[in-house]
């Protein structure tokens, strides 16, 4: 049977890079973990009595609440992490500035799953009032 790849392909061993599989799986995980986690929050949000600063404090200091909101949190920022990379890799065509690009965008998530945790563990643990 032949190859469909290029001579050089076949003589340097270079050809899929066995990654975009593992990428993939990890965006429909990420995207299909959102769904349940989304309804529970705007059910949550809009089943409570009222909107204001106290109710909701009290809501989010529950155990479980605080929980799934630092999932919420987590895994939104992974999911757009993983999103925001594809376009980068797809749409930023030199080295430098994709890797540059990337490693930003990288620790901008990064920032923001944190500062999202740290603000849910103050207010769960009493520290927001």
């Amino acid at each position: 049977m032949k190859s469909l790849r290029s001579p050089l392909g076949v003589v340097s061993g270079l050809g899929s890079a066995k990654d975009g599989v593992h990428h993939w799986w990890l965006q429909r995980l990420t995207s299909i973990a959102l769904v349940p986690l989304t309804i529970w929050f705007t059910v949550s949000i809009l089943s409570l009595p009222s909107m204001d600063h106290v109710t909701v404090i009290a809501w989010m200091a529950q155990s479980w609440t605080a929980l799934l909101l630092i999932v919420l949190v987590l895994v939104a920022t992974y999911h757009s992490q993983l999103g925001v990379r594809v376009v980068v890799e797809d749409y930023v065509h030199t080295t430098g500035m994709k890797t540059l690009t990337l490693v930003i965008l990288t620790f901008a998530h990064a920032l923001l799953a944190v500062a999202g945790v740290f603000a849910i563990l103050k207010v769960a643990f009493g520290g927001a009032t």
